[in-house]
């Protein structure tokens, strides 16, 4: 397992390894965008744990794929759960979303126009969630920049700070958004693992490794030759998914609304 923080350094280009494979001993699962949807977080977490179970004897890991906060109602919650009480049958590993760099962003450099923005991106709920005044919300001319950012305790800040911009497994890279095409691994740039769409989602060259990530939401997972999406639009689908590696195997695992 290599864990990922920006950085630029000379790399070998990246060689093919179809099809790919999670080293032997190895269980990994990954978690598509949960924004704010604790309560879809809490349930999928049973079904990885009751299927970890199933499987048999492995080192596990489950890899968060960022956007943990915004748009859903329990931002503060889920932040606090795995502070507090996470879940103790895998080593947890967690990848910065762009929703999490623009609230630190804000954090350490605010300004009313981003912060106008950000509220309007799914802002709203995560400060709400953290007791912020419907009163000042809905008025935000009348309160300074850094009002809000406030809310938020110095742990939170200190967890979403230290998430990874990628983590990899064998032949598997985690992370937010995506990788620019035809860029070794030690070369990405921040930006494009966290914010990069159409480059990458229209991409099918072999990128060296098959890229597991979240940030563009569909309909159902998608699983190419190349990348593996598993960003199903939580907060307003109701539908959180994970997707379970171990060998060369991969399956799917979600959980509704109504579950």
């Amino acid at each position: 397992m290599n864990l990922f923080r920006w950085r630029k350094r000379p790399a070998e280009a990246p060689t093919p390894h179809p099809p790919a494979e999670i080293p032997a001993g190895q269980r990994v699962y990954a978690v598509g965008d949960v924004h704010g949807r604790f309560d879809l977080l809490q349930r999928l977490f049973g079904k990885i744990e009751a299927d970890d179970r199933a499987r048999g004897d492995a080192e596990t890991h489950v890899v968060m794929l960022g956007d943990l906060i915004d748009r859903g109602l329990q931002s503060r919650e889920i932040v606090e759960f795995f502070l507090k009480q996470p879940p103790n049958f895998a080593r947890l590993h967690f990848v910065m979303g762009n929703h999490e760099e623009m609230l630190l962003k804000l954090i350490d450099d605010p300004y009313l126009d981003a912060m106008l923005h950000y509220l309007r991106y799914g802002g709203r709920e995560l400060f709400e969630s953290y007791g912020a005044p419907r009163a000042v919300l809905d008025a935000p001319d009348n309160f300074t920049p850094d009002t809000l950012p406030s809310y938020v305790p110095p742990a939170h800040r200190a967890f979403l700070a230290a998430m990874h911009d990628g983590v990899q497994f064998g032949d598997y890279f985690f992370t937010h958004a995506g990788i620019r095409p035809g860029v070794p691994l030690a070369q990405q740039e921040r930006q494009d693992l966290r914010w990069i769409r159409a480059p990458f989602l229209e991409s099918r060259a072999h990128h060296g490794v098959v890229v597991v990530h979240g940030h563009s939401v569909s309909d159902t997972a998608e699983l190419l030759p190349n990348r593996i999406g598993i960003d199903t639009g939580a907060y307003m689908t109701g539908v959180l998914t994970a997707i379970g590696l171990e060998g060369s195997d991969q399956w799917l695992l979600q959980t509704r609304g109504g579950d």
